[in-house]
Protein backbone atom coordinates (compact mmCIF):
# COMPACT_ATOMS: atom_id res chain seq x y z
CA UNK A 1 0.00 0.00 0.00
CA UNK A 2 0.80 3.48 -0.86
CA UNK A 3 0.90 4.95 2.51
CA UNK A 4 1.69 8.79 1.13
CA UNK A 5 -1.71 8.45 -0.63
CA UNK A 6 -3.26 6.48 2.49
CA UNK A 7 -2.30 9.32 4.81
CA UNK A 8 -3.25 12.19 1.81
CA UNK A 9 -6.51 12.83 3.00
CA UNK A 10 -5.66 13.61 6.29
CA UNK A 11 -2.86 16.05 6.71
CA UNK A 12 -2.77 16.41 3.06
CA UNK A 13 0.78 16.40 2.80
CA UNK A 14 1.62 16.24 -1.04
CA UNK A 15 1.92 12.72 -2.64
CA UNK A 16 5.47 13.62 -3.88
CA UNK A 17 6.77 14.36 -0.62
CA UNK A 18 10.14 12.79 -0.16
CA UNK A 19 11.05 11.25 3.06
CA UNK A 20 13.97 13.99 3.91
CA UNK A 21 11.19 16.84 3.36
CA UNK A 22 9.25 14.49 5.77
CA UNK A 23 11.70 14.27 8.09
CA UNK A 24 12.39 18.15 7.90
CA UNK A 25 8.21 18.50 8.51
CA UNK A 26 8.02 16.60 11.70
CA UNK A 27 10.65 18.39 13.23
CA UNK A 28 9.65 22.23 11.69
CA UNK A 29 5.97 20.31 13.81
CA UNK A 30 7.95 19.68 16.81
CA UNK A 31 10.12 22.52 17.00
CA UNK A 32 6.81 24.57 16.78
CA UNK A 33 4.73 22.76 18.94
CA UNK A 34 7.89 23.66 21.39
CA UNK A 35 7.65 27.05 21.24
CA UNK A 36 4.13 27.08 21.93
CA UNK A 37 4.57 25.29 25.18
CA UNK A 38 7.93 27.92 25.96
CA UNK A 39 6.04 30.46 26.22
CA UNK A 40 3.10 28.47 28.36
CA UNK A 41 5.33 27.34 30.59
CA UNK A 42 7.49 30.76 30.84
CA UNK A 43 4.29 32.56 31.82
CA UNK A 44 3.51 30.34 34.12
CA UNK A 45 6.71 29.45 35.51
CA UNK A 46 7.40 33.68 35.57
CA UNK A 47 5.31 34.11 38.53
CA UNK A 48 7.36 31.79 41.20
CA UNK A 49 11.09 33.81 40.96
CA UNK A 50 9.08 37.04 41.23
CA UNK A 51 7.57 36.07 44.08
CA UNK A 52 9.31 38.13 46.55
CA UNK A 53 8.39 41.02 44.43
CA UNK A 54 4.71 40.58 44.34
CA UNK A 55 4.61 40.06 48.37
CA UNK A 56 5.90 43.36 48.92
CA UNK A 57 4.90 45.01 45.96
CA UNK A 58 1.10 44.47 46.59
CA UNK A 59 1.87 43.96 50.39
CA UNK A 60 0.31 40.01 50.49
CA UNK A 61 1.38 36.97 52.36
CA UNK A 62 2.87 33.83 50.63
CA UNK A 63 -0.41 32.63 51.11
CA UNK A 64 -1.51 34.62 49.00
CA UNK A 65 0.82 34.83 46.31
CA UNK A 66 0.48 31.13 46.03
CA UNK A 67 -3.48 31.76 45.05
CA UNK A 68 -2.01 33.51 42.38
CA UNK A 69 -0.23 30.54 41.14
CA UNK A 70 -3.56 27.92 42.09
CA UNK A 71 -5.76 30.50 40.29
CA UNK A 72 -3.59 30.12 36.60
CA UNK A 73 -3.44 25.96 37.25
CA UNK A 74 -6.88 26.08 38.76
CA UNK A 75 -8.87 28.18 35.70
CA UNK A 76 -6.49 25.61 33.36
CA UNK A 77 -8.41 23.17 35.04
CA UNK A 78 -11.69 24.60 34.14
CA UNK A 79 -11.29 25.24 30.83
CA UNK A 80 -9.67 21.84 30.26
CA UNK A 81 -12.92 20.48 31.24
CA UNK A 82 -14.93 23.13 28.73
CA UNK A 83 -12.56 22.12 26.50
CA UNK A 84 -13.14 18.39 26.14
CA UNK A 85 -16.36 19.21 24.39
CA UNK A 86 -14.54 20.78 21.33
CA UNK A 87 -11.48 19.82 20.80
CA UNK A 88 -12.35 16.77 18.89
CA UNK A 89 -14.82 19.05 16.89
CA UNK A 90 -12.21 21.14 15.44
CA UNK A 91 -9.20 21.09 13.26
CA UNK A 92 -5.66 21.10 15.30
CA UNK A 93 -4.41 23.70 13.34
CA UNK A 94 -6.89 25.93 13.71
CA UNK A 95 -7.84 25.67 17.53
CA UNK A 96 -4.26 25.92 18.22
CA UNK A 97 -4.08 29.82 16.78
CA UNK A 98 -7.39 31.17 18.18
CA UNK A 99 -6.63 29.66 21.58
CA UNK A 100 -2.85 31.09 21.23
CA UNK A 101 -3.84 34.29 20.13
CA UNK A 102 -6.19 34.95 23.15
CA UNK A 103 -3.57 33.48 25.14
CA UNK A 104 -0.78 36.58 24.10
CA UNK A 105 -3.71 38.95 24.82
CA UNK A 106 -4.66 37.13 28.30
CA UNK A 107 -0.29 37.51 28.90
CA UNK A 108 -0.46 41.16 27.66
CA UNK A 109 -3.21 41.95 30.58
CA UNK A 110 -1.19 40.57 33.22
CA UNK A 111 1.71 42.78 32.12
CA UNK A 112 -0.96 45.84 32.16
CA UNK A 113 -2.30 44.87 36.08
CA UNK A 114 -2.32 47.52 38.12
CA UNK A 115 -3.66 45.65 41.57
CA UNK A 116 -3.39 42.50 43.03
CA UNK A 117 -7.03 41.93 42.18
CA UNK A 118 -6.50 42.89 38.62
CA UNK A 119 -3.70 40.60 38.47
CA UNK A 120 -5.66 37.62 39.57
CA UNK A 121 -8.11 38.23 37.08
CA UNK A 122 -5.67 38.33 34.62
CA UNK A 123 -4.04 35.10 35.41
CA UNK A 124 -7.21 33.50 35.13
CA UNK A 125 -7.90 34.30 31.82
CA UNK A 126 -4.13 33.48 31.03
CA UNK A 127 -4.73 29.92 32.58
CA UNK A 128 -8.02 29.17 31.13
CA UNK A 129 -6.44 29.62 27.58
CA UNK A 130 -3.09 28.12 28.51
CA UNK A 131 -3.93 24.91 30.04
CA UNK A 132 -5.57 24.23 27.01
CA UNK A 133 -2.93 24.90 24.71
CA UNK A 134 -0.43 22.32 26.51
CA UNK A 135 -3.15 19.71 26.17
CA UNK A 136 -3.46 20.60 22.68
CA UNK A 137 0.54 20.08 21.42
CA UNK A 138 0.34 16.90 23.27
CA UNK A 139 -2.70 15.57 21.54
CA UNK A 140 -1.07 16.30 18.67
CA UNK A 141 1.95 14.68 19.47
CA UNK A 142 -0.10 11.54 20.05
CA UNK A 143 -1.68 11.68 16.70
CA UNK A 144 1.11 12.24 14.65
CA UNK A 145 3.94 10.23 15.75
CA UNK A 146 3.88 6.90 16.21
CA UNK A 147 4.09 4.70 19.53
CA UNK A 148 8.05 3.68 18.69
CA UNK A 149 9.04 7.65 18.44
CA UNK A 150 6.60 9.24 20.64
CA UNK A 151 9.46 9.41 23.60
CA UNK A 152 11.85 11.34 21.75
CA UNK A 153 9.07 13.40 20.32
CA UNK A 154 7.81 14.24 23.44
CA UNK A 155 12.10 15.10 24.62
CA UNK A 156 11.99 17.56 21.99
CA UNK A 157 8.58 19.67 22.69
CA UNK A 158 9.33 19.16 26.64
CA UNK A 159 12.77 20.65 26.11
CA UNK A 160 10.53 23.76 26.18
CA UNK A 161 11.23 23.48 29.68
CA UNK A 162 14.90 23.95 29.95
CA UNK A 163 14.30 26.62 27.39
CA UNK A 164 12.53 28.62 29.64
CA UNK A 165 14.46 27.89 32.95
CA UNK A 166 18.15 28.41 31.41
CA UNK A 167 16.67 31.47 29.01
CA UNK A 168 13.13 32.45 30.00
CA UNK A 169 13.14 33.31 32.78
CA UNK A 170 16.88 34.90 33.91
CA UNK A 171 15.90 36.74 31.08
CA UNK A 172 12.68 38.00 32.49
CA UNK A 173 14.13 38.34 35.84
CA UNK A 174 16.72 40.54 34.72
CA UNK A 175 13.73 42.60 32.55
CA UNK A 176 11.59 42.68 36.04
CA UNK A 177 14.82 44.15 38.35
CA UNK A 178 15.69 46.88 35.32
CA UNK A 179 12.00 47.69 33.69
CA UNK A 180 10.03 46.60 36.49
CA UNK A 181 7.94 43.67 36.09
CA UNK A 182 5.40 44.35 33.86
CA UNK A 183 8.05 43.65 31.56
CA UNK A 184 8.14 40.09 31.30
CA UNK A 185 4.73 39.90 30.33
CA UNK A 186 5.06 42.06 27.94
CA UNK A 187 7.63 40.30 26.22
CA UNK A 188 5.98 36.86 26.55
CA UNK A 189 2.88 38.55 24.29
CA UNK A 190 4.98 39.82 22.13
CA UNK A 191 7.35 36.40 21.44
CA UNK A 192 3.56 34.87 20.93
CA UNK A 193 2.82 36.94 18.30
CA UNK A 194 5.61 35.94 16.59
CA UNK A 195 5.04 32.41 17.43
CA UNK A 196 1.43 33.15 15.90
CA UNK A 197 2.63 33.81 12.45
CA UNK A 198 5.37 31.13 12.36
CA UNK A 199 2.60 28.13 13.39
CA UNK A 200 0.45 29.48 10.64
CA UNK A 201 2.78 28.85 8.23
CA UNK A 202 4.76 25.40 9.67
CA UNK A 203 1.78 23.73 10.58
CA UNK A 204 0.38 21.29 8.27
CA UNK A 205 -3.63 21.11 8.88
CA UNK A 206 -4.17 18.46 11.09
CA UNK A 207 -7.45 17.48 10.99
CA UNK A 208 -7.70 13.82 10.54
CA UNK A 209 -9.19 12.58 13.63
CA UNK A 210 -12.16 14.35 12.08
CA UNK A 211 -12.26 11.75 9.08
CA UNK A 212 -13.40 9.23 11.76
CA UNK A 213 -17.14 8.08 10.87
CA UNK A 214 -18.20 6.55 13.95
CA UNK A 215 -16.69 10.32 15.44
CA UNK A 216 -19.25 10.16 19.24
CA UNK A 217 -20.88 13.96 19.95
CA UNK A 218 -18.73 16.11 22.10
CA UNK A 219 -20.74 14.70 25.60
CA UNK A 220 -20.60 11.04 24.47
CA UNK A 221 -17.22 11.37 23.79
CA UNK A 222 -16.73 12.50 27.59
CA UNK A 223 -18.84 9.75 28.63
CA UNK A 224 -16.48 7.31 26.96
CA UNK A 225 -13.45 8.45 28.38
CA UNK A 226 -14.25 8.92 31.83
CA UNK A 227 -16.11 5.12 31.77
CA UNK A 228 -12.81 3.84 30.60
CA UNK A 229 -11.23 2.78 33.44
CA UNK A 230 -7.19 2.78 31.66
CA UNK A 231 -8.24 6.29 31.46
CA UNK A 232 -9.45 6.35 35.39
CA UNK A 233 -6.14 5.16 35.98
CA UNK A 234 -4.14 7.25 33.88
CA UNK A 235 -6.38 10.23 35.40
CA UNK A 236 -5.00 9.43 39.16
CA UNK A 237 -1.15 8.51 37.93
CA UNK A 238 -1.11 12.11 36.20
CA UNK A 239 -2.31 14.16 39.16
CA UNK A 240 0.04 12.54 41.33
CA UNK A 241 2.53 13.27 39.20
CA UNK A 242 2.00 17.15 38.96
CA UNK A 243 1.20 17.16 42.73
CA UNK A 244 4.51 15.60 43.74
CA UNK A 245 6.38 18.59 42.54
CA UNK A 246 4.15 21.80 43.02
CA UNK A 247 3.99 21.00 46.71
CA UNK A 248 7.58 22.79 46.51
CA UNK A 249 8.32 24.26 43.44
CA UNK A 250 6.37 27.60 43.56
CA UNK A 251 8.02 28.54 46.78
CA UNK A 252 11.66 27.44 46.21
CA UNK A 253 12.50 31.28 45.29
CA UNK A 254 10.79 32.49 48.57
CA UNK A 255 12.75 29.83 50.66
CA UNK A 256 16.36 30.39 48.91
CA UNK A 257 16.10 34.28 50.07
CA UNK A 258 15.02 33.67 53.48
CA UNK A 259 16.46 30.46 54.84
CA UNK A 260 19.51 29.70 52.19
CA UNK A 261 20.81 33.02 52.67
CA UNK A 262 20.63 33.97 48.80
CA UNK A 263 20.43 37.17 47.35
CA UNK A 264 17.81 38.18 44.32
CA UNK A 265 21.03 38.73 42.08
CA UNK A 266 21.64 35.08 42.57
CA UNK A 267 18.64 33.51 41.86
CA UNK A 268 18.25 33.68 38.70
CA UNK A 269 21.61 31.40 38.52
CA UNK A 270 19.23 28.56 40.22
CA UNK A 271 17.02 28.67 36.90
CA UNK A 272 20.01 28.97 34.54
CA UNK A 273 22.08 26.37 35.80
CA UNK A 274 18.86 23.82 36.41
CA UNK A 275 17.67 24.63 33.05
CA UNK A 276 21.14 24.97 30.81
CA UNK A 277 21.43 20.89 32.56
CA UNK A 278 18.03 20.07 31.92
CA UNK A 279 18.42 21.19 27.84
CA UNK A 280 21.11 18.70 27.46
CA UNK A 281 19.17 15.62 29.80
CA UNK A 282 15.83 16.07 28.18
CA UNK A 283 16.44 14.52 24.56
CA UNK A 284 18.76 12.01 26.77
CA UNK A 285 15.72 11.08 28.59
CA UNK A 286 13.56 10.88 25.60
CA UNK A 287 16.09 8.06 24.04
CA UNK A 288 16.07 5.75 26.94
CA UNK A 289 11.82 6.27 27.38
CA UNK A 290 12.23 4.85 23.79
CA UNK A 291 14.96 1.95 24.47
CA UNK A 292 14.43 1.06 27.98
CA UNK A 293 10.57 1.34 28.40
CA UNK A 294 8.22 4.19 29.44
CA UNK A 295 7.22 3.10 32.64
CA UNK A 296 10.82 1.80 33.83
CA UNK A 297 12.03 4.94 33.08
CA UNK A 298 9.23 7.04 34.55
CA UNK A 299 9.75 4.64 37.70
CA UNK A 300 13.98 5.33 38.10
CA UNK A 301 12.96 8.99 37.86
CA UNK A 302 10.48 9.01 39.81
CA UNK A 303 12.10 7.93 43.07
CA UNK A 304 15.35 9.90 42.50
CA UNK A 305 13.70 12.94 42.17
CA UNK A 306 12.76 12.60 46.13
CA UNK A 307 16.36 12.98 47.47
CA UNK A 308 17.02 16.47 46.12
CA UNK A 309 13.20 17.71 46.45
CA UNK A 310 13.58 16.66 50.23
CA UNK A 311 17.17 18.80 50.44
CA UNK A 312 15.95 21.65 48.45
CA UNK A 313 13.60 22.75 51.48
CA UNK A 314 16.81 21.97 54.18
CA UNK A 315 18.84 24.29 53.16
CA UNK A 316 20.21 26.64 55.35
CA UNK A 317 22.72 29.58 55.15
CA UNK A 318 24.46 27.44 52.24
CA UNK A 319 27.22 29.14 49.80
CA UNK A 320 25.84 29.41 46.14
CA UNK A 321 27.64 26.39 44.43
CA UNK A 322 25.87 24.33 47.36
CA UNK A 323 22.03 26.11 46.41
CA UNK A 324 23.21 25.38 42.14
CA UNK A 325 24.28 21.76 43.08
CA UNK A 326 20.88 20.62 44.79
CA UNK A 327 18.40 23.06 42.71
CA UNK A 328 20.05 21.88 39.84
CA UNK A 329 19.41 18.14 40.22
CA UNK A 330 15.90 19.01 41.45
CA UNK A 331 15.08 20.32 38.29
CA UNK A 332 16.91 17.66 35.78
CA UNK A 333 15.13 14.82 37.30
CA UNK A 334 11.38 16.68 38.04
CA UNK A 335 11.28 17.97 34.51
CA UNK A 336 13.12 14.21 33.09
CA UNK A 337 10.38 12.65 34.96
CA UNK A 338 7.44 14.56 32.61
CA UNK A 339 9.04 13.34 29.31
CA UNK A 340 8.23 9.65 29.97
CA UNK A 341 5.16 10.36 32.11
CA UNK A 342 3.56 12.73 29.08
CA UNK A 343 4.66 9.78 26.67
CA UNK A 344 2.67 7.41 28.94
CA UNK A 345 -0.42 9.38 29.09
CA UNK A 346 -0.47 9.64 25.39
CA UNK A 347 -0.26 6.50 25.10
CA UNK A 348 -2.47 5.40 27.45
CA UNK A 349 -5.74 7.29 25.81
CA UNK A 350 -7.72 5.37 23.22
CA UNK A 351 -6.17 6.86 20.23
CA UNK A 352 -9.99 8.02 18.92
CA UNK A 353 -10.60 10.20 21.75
CA UNK A 354 -7.07 11.19 22.63
CA UNK A 355 -8.14 14.81 22.16
CA UNK A 356 -10.71 14.52 24.52
CA UNK A 357 -8.37 12.22 27.02
CA UNK A 358 -5.80 15.10 27.18
CA UNK A 359 -7.99 17.79 27.87
CA UNK A 360 -9.72 16.19 30.58
CA UNK A 361 -5.84 15.25 31.38
CA UNK A 362 -5.21 18.91 31.50
CA UNK A 363 -7.63 19.96 33.72
CA UNK A 364 -6.41 16.98 36.27
CA UNK A 365 -2.94 17.85 36.12
CA UNK A 366 -4.14 21.93 36.28
CA UNK A 367 -6.02 20.96 39.36
CA UNK A 368 -3.55 19.11 40.70
CA UNK A 369 -0.80 21.70 40.71
CA UNK A 370 -3.35 24.51 42.05
CA UNK A 371 -3.86 22.46 45.06
CA UNK A 372 -0.47 21.26 45.70
CA UNK A 373 0.67 25.59 45.60
CA UNK A 374 -2.61 26.23 47.81
CA UNK A 375 -1.61 23.25 49.88
CA UNK A 376 1.86 23.64 50.27
CA UNK A 377 1.01 27.57 51.00
CA UNK A 378 -0.95 25.94 54.22
CA UNK A 379 1.63 24.06 55.19
CA UNK A 380 4.76 26.77 54.81
CA UNK A 381 4.77 29.93 57.20
CA UNK A 382 7.08 32.82 58.31
CA UNK A 383 8.55 32.90 61.98
CA UNK A 384 8.97 36.47 63.92
CA UNK A 385 12.42 37.09 62.06
CA UNK A 386 10.89 36.25 58.33
CA UNK A 387 12.19 32.78 58.12
CA UNK A 388 10.32 30.16 56.60
CA UNK A 389 9.49 26.95 58.02
CA UNK A 390 7.52 23.75 57.32
CA UNK A 391 9.17 24.04 53.69
CA UNK A 392 10.11 20.21 54.58
CA UNK A 393 6.92 18.79 55.10
CA UNK A 394 5.71 19.88 51.78
CA UNK A 395 8.29 18.09 50.30
CA UNK A 396 7.63 14.98 52.25
CA UNK A 397 3.87 15.29 51.19
CA UNK A 398 5.31 15.23 47.36
CA UNK A 399 7.39 12.59 47.82
CA UNK A 400 4.54 10.37 48.98
CA UNK A 401 2.39 11.43 46.04
CA UNK A 402 5.85 10.87 44.01
CA UNK A 403 6.00 7.04 45.33
CA UNK A 404 2.34 6.57 44.87
CA UNK A 405 2.81 7.64 41.31
CA UNK A 406 5.41 4.83 41.21
CA UNK A 407 3.17 2.40 41.88
CA UNK A 408 0.30 3.64 39.87
CA UNK A 409 2.01 3.26 36.56
CA UNK A 410 2.29 -0.57 36.77
CA UNK A 411 -1.61 -0.52 36.58
CA UNK A 412 -1.91 1.52 32.88
CA UNK A 413 -1.94 0.12 29.63
CA UNK A 414 -0.64 1.58 26.85
CA UNK A 415 -2.05 1.46 23.13
CA UNK A 416 1.06 0.53 20.67
CA UNK A 417 -1.17 0.89 17.63
CA UNK A 418 -0.73 3.23 14.70
CA UNK A 419 -0.73 7.04 15.04
CA UNK A 420 -4.53 8.30 14.08
CA UNK A 421 -3.21 11.07 11.97
CA UNK A 422 -0.63 10.48 9.17
CA UNK A 423 2.44 9.75 10.51
CA UNK A 424 5.40 11.99 9.22
CA UNK A 425 8.39 10.65 8.63
CA UNK A 426 11.28 10.40 11.69
CA UNK A 427 12.93 13.31 12.19
CA UNK A 428 17.00 13.34 12.51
Amino acid sequence: MDLRAHYRPLHRIPIDMTPLRASRRELWLLLTLAGVQFTHILDFMIMMPLGPQFTQLFAISDAQFGLLVSAYTLAAGASGLLASTYIDRFGRKKLLLVLYVLFALATLACGLAPTYGALMVARIMAGMFGGVLSALCQTIVGDVIPFERRGRAMGIVMTSFSVATVAGVPLGLFMATHMGWHAPFFGIAALCGVLVVFAAITLPVLDGHLHRTDRPSAWRGIVEVLQDRNHQKAFVFSGLTMFAGFTVIPYITIYMQANAGLTADQIPYLYLCGGLFTLFTARVVGRMTDQRGKAQTYRMLAVAVIVPMVATTLLRDVPLWGALLVSTLFFVLMSGRMIPGMAILTSAANPQLRGTFMTLNAAVQSAAMGLAAFVGGLIIRRDAQGMVEHYWMAAVLGSCASLLAFWMVGKLDLHSGPAVSAPLKPAD
